[in-house]
C-alpha cells in the first residue's frame, strides 16, 4: 500500500498542490495536517500514518521538508521507516528508499548528520576544556549560592526537606543532591524524603 503524506503549517495555505501530486504518483490513502508546523513533535495526520503503516508499504510525501524541518529529524524517521521495512518517496527530490540511489543518499544524509553531532561534541568538550584550564566553573549555575546553602543546611537540622525546599523556591531534589555532596545525610527526615 502506498500511503501519503501532505502537511502545512498555516490554516491559510492551500494542500491542493501536495495532494493532487501525491494522487497522480498512486497513493492508495493520502492523510493531511493543516496549521501543524513540520517542526511539531505530534502532528495528528501523520501519527495516523505511522500507526497504520507496516512491512512492504510505502509513505510518500511531496517534499521531505513535509516530513521535518531538520535533517537529523528528518534522518531519524526514515531509520524508523526502514527498521519496520517501510519505504519512504519523496516527488519532488526523487529519492526513494527502496532504490539503491535513493538508500545512498539517505546513508550519506545519515553520516552528516552523526559527522555534525560530532563535530558539537568535540567543540563543547574544548570549550569545557578551556573554561576549566581558567579556572571557571563548569555545568550550570548552582540553584543556591553558599550563604543560601549554609542556611538550607541549618535549617534542614530542624525541618523537612519539602519544607526547606519551599521556602527557598528550589525542588526539593536540589537539597537532596546538595546533603548528598556534602554526606549530610543523618538529618531528621532526610532519609523519608529521599525515599519520596
Amino acid at each position: 500500500m502506498i500511503v501519503g503524506y501532505a502537511g502545512v503549517s498555516t490554516d491559510e495555505e492551500n494542500l491542493e498542490l501536495q495532494i493532487d501530486a501525491l494522487t497522480r504518483a498512486g497513493c492508495d490513502t493520502i492523510h493531511t495536517d493543516q496549521g501543524v508546523s513540520a517542526g511539531d513533535v505530534s502532528r495528528p495526520g501523520l501519527d495516523a500514518i505511522l500507526t497504520t503503516l507496516s512491512a512492504g508499504d510505502t509513505l510518500m510525501v511531496w517534499r521531505l521538508d513535509r516530513l521535518g524541518l531538520s535533517l537529523s529529524k528528518l534522518i531519524d524517521l526514515a531509520t524508523h521507516l526502514e527498521s519496520r521495512e517501510i519505504q519512504l518517496c519523496s516527488i519532488m527530490e526523487s529519492i526513494t528508499t527502496n532504490s539503491s540511489s535513493g538508500a545512498l543518499i539517505f546513508h550519506l544524509m545519515a553520516a552528516l548528520v552523526r559527522f555534525e553531532r560530532s563535530l558539537i561534541s568535540e567543540r563543547t568538550r574544548a570549550g569545557m576544556a578551556a573554561a576549566q584550564a581558567r579556572g571557571k566553573p563548569i555545568g550550570r549555575k548552582r540553584a543556591l549560592d553558599d550563604e543560601q546553602r549554609a542556611q538550607a543546611l541549618s535549617l534542614l537540622k530542624r525541618n523537612s526537606i519539602m519544607n526547606v525546599a519551599a521556602r527557598f523556591k528550589v525542588h526539593p531534589r536540589t537539597l537532596k543532591r546538595m546533603l548528598a555532596s556534602e554526606k549530610l545525610m543523618q538529618f531528621p527526615g532526610a532519609q523519608q524524603d529521599l525515599a519520596d
